[in-house]
């Protein structure tokens, strides 16, 4: 399965910055395992290696800019990060 859309129609809006921060640098089962979830599974690999925290951001900042405003504004409340 490949991975998800990254606009409005798929989920990485649903997620914080932390996580998706996480799931970046660590791999998604390092930081789903980091969270105690019980019952999912991630075959995202780690790119922690390859960029740096700062990068990560950047380029959550530029998934994050083809977003709708509405869907902008949901996951800046769940990040605590100003849109």
């Amino acid at each position: 399965m490949g991975a998800p859309p990254h606009d409005e129609t798929g989920h990485t809006w649903h997620h914080n910055t932390g996580l998706l921060t996480d799931y970046t640098l660590h791999g998604g089962q390092a930081a789903l395992n980091a969270r105690g979830a019980k019952g999912f599974t991630s075959g995202m690999p780690a790119f922690g290696d390859l960029l740096s925290e700062e990068a990560v951001l950047d380029i959550l900042e530029f998934i994050r800019s083809t977003w709708p405003r509405e869907v902008q504004e949901v996951q800046s409340h769940r990040s605590h990060v100003t849109v």
